[in-house]
């Protein structure tokens, strides 16, 4: 009983954090990614920064979905510990994840702890669906590239890499 009144306190508290951070995070046009999401509470709204609406809280990271959000949580434990919860989603163009997805490929990357599963910084992937013209990380099959770049947008451990210029065979 004590367990359910607190985790009801918590996730009440959680809520009103992120309604409070949506109400006075100011808005700009910007012409960078958006920014990561912030964390935020089980069974709350969606990660600012996703565009998606199909997102929702879960146990388990379901084929063809991606996670943007991590959090510790008793609600998926089955032995009485904190166990992780996901913020699953489609993947999407635009889409900050935590995850690469088949038929896509990225154009940013940042280390944070949105991702995380074991407390540490994990690599966020900017989703991009590929196409000609696009400066992109990786090469997806289908395609090749007419150009390349040195960059610190698409490192995953902090140094240079190579990015490309994508056009469709």
């Amino acid at each position: 009983m004590l367990r359910s009144r607190l985790r009801s306190l918590l996730l009440g508290v959680g809520s009103a954090v992120v309604m409070l951070g949506a109400a006075l995070a100011p808005s700009t046009a910007s012409a960078a990614p958006p920014a990561a999401p912030a964390p935020a509470a089980a069974g709350s709204a969606a990660p600012a920064g996703n565009s998606a609406a199909a997102g929702y809280w879960s146990c388990t990271i379901p084929p063809g979905y991606t996670y943007t959000n991590t959090q510790n949580t008793l609600s998926c434990s089955t032995s009485g510990g904190f166990r992780t919860m996901y913020y699953v989603q489609p993947p999407a163009d635009g889409l900050w994840a935590c995850t690469t997805m088949p038929g896509y490929t990225y154009s940013n990357t940042q280390n944070t702890l949105s991702c995380s599963t074991s407390g540490g910084f994990r690599t966020m992937y900017y989703l991009r669906a590929p196409r000609t013209g696009l400066w992109a990380c990786t090469v997806p099959q289908g395609f090749t590239y007419t150009n390349t770049q040195n960059t610190l947008s698409c490192s995953t451990s902090g140094g240079f890499r190579t990015m490309y210029y994508l056009r469709e065979l």
